[in-house]
């Protein structure tokens, strides 16, 4: 390890509590040695992934033609490609990560991927997928991502239930993340009842931060009084802000502590989406603005790199900001902005962004198979 990941800002964030996650993953990174490298010198305990992130790793670069050679010698169909080839990346990833796992006693070290965004709103292909890619990946440090839609809470239940680890994404309201939390839970008892060791396993909730600013600045812009403008690009923060009041309430419920007491894990909150959306922000913005001890932070690399080379860590940014941040949610809304709708909108838009994406992950295989046969 090198002397500057002790005195840098995103040893400082460590230090703080926060684990930084990287919101990237390619073969390049993995062949390169430049993943080893972040972990070594910038202080990343983690991987997420997603199908945009696959669609544009395999989109360029020469690190797959190997693998879509022999896939394609074989004649493995586009669905079952796809599913090898992330899946092997994922497999790498965890073992890059292992150390850090068992470090860190399952805290950290993990590689989250996603089930196809098609399976979104069916339970059923969402708990059989999730329980595919478990099996497949075959890594203790691997978590699989299912999005906070209505259908997917009973497979959240259901996952956690068969001992699975899980990554929740794409939850954009509180209302939804007192649903997600309420179906780990109960994921917990069915885990708990069935005999399962409640420690082996983990689970994040995915909070999408950047995503809420750039629909909610949009309507304040649209109001265009002085008083609106002045509200811009806040209200990402102070909505996750109250999502970690909420998983410090919902945690010590008795309900929560009897299963802790078993020896569960409580679901970490996990800022998604910290990437800012405009050149106006500081580019380190939903990263220093939401340090608590406890957390994850998933970077884009260009964000990691921002923090790394000027993040100004200041310790805790967020338990003393409760009421500020509801101040802020309600002067939002006085301005006629429903946040209610538009955490609605954000997750079609981001289940439908995803599907767009796995399009062009399987457009992308179909065409490399084709030229490889």
């Amino acid at each position: 390890m090198t002397d500057t990941s002790t005195t840098s800002p995103t040893a400082e964030l460590s230090a703080a509590g926060v684990s930084i996650w990287l919101d990237d993953l390619s073969r390049e990174l993995l062949n390169s040695g430049a993943l080893q490298k972040l972990i070594d010198e910038k202080n990343v305990v983690g991987v997420t992934t997603n199908p945009t992130i696959f669609a544009s790793a395999l989109a360029k670069g020469e690190a797959y033609d190997e693998q879509v050679r022999e896939l394609a010698a074989s004649g493995t169909d586009v669905t079952s490609a796809v599913f090898e080839i992330t899946t092997a990346d994922v497999q790498r990833a965890a073992d890059v990560f292992r150390p850090v796992y068992d470090a860190t006693n399952g805290y950290d070290g993990r590689v989250s991927i996603e089930v196809t965004p098609g399976a979104a709103h069916d339970t059923d292909a969402t708990i059989s997928e999730a329980k595919a890619l478990w099996a497949k990946v075959d890594r203790p440090n691997v978590m699989i991502k299912i999005p906070a839609t209505k259908a997917g809470l009973p497979a959240i239940t259901a996952a956690i239930a068969a001992g699975i680890s899980v990554n929740v994404t794409l939850i954009f309201s509180l209302e939804r993340y007192a649903d997600v939390i309420g179906a780990y839970l109960s994921g917990l008892e069915q885990a708990d009842a069935a005999g399962i060791d409640l420690s082996t396993f983990h689970s994040v909730a995915s909070f999408f931060v950047s995503r809420v600013d750039t629909e909610i600045d949009k309507r304040l812009e649209a109001v265009g009084t002085d008083e609106a403008r002045s509200l811009k690009s806040k209200a990402g923060i102070a909505n996750a802000r109250l999502a970690f009041k909420l998983f410090v309430e919902q945690f010590a419920t008795e309900r929560a502590l009897a299963l802790q007491e078993k020896g569960a894990n409580r679901q970490r909150p996990l800022w998604a989406s910290t990437g800012v959306k405009s050149a106006d922000l500081p580019d380190t913005l939903y990263v220093t603005e939401l340090v608590t001890h406890g957390v994850v932070n998933t970077m884009p690399g260009k964000t990691l790199d921002a923090t790394f080379d000027h993040g100004t860590i200041t310790g805790d940014t967020v338990t003393g900001a409760y009421d500020d941040a509801q101040a802020l949610i309600e002067a939002v809304e006085a301005q006629g902005i429903s946040v209610a709708e538009v955490t609605e909108l954000l997750e079609s838009e981001g289940v439908e962004k995803f599907v767009v994406s796995w399009t062009e992950l399987t457009e992308t295989v179909t065409g490399a198979l084709d030229g490889a046969r």
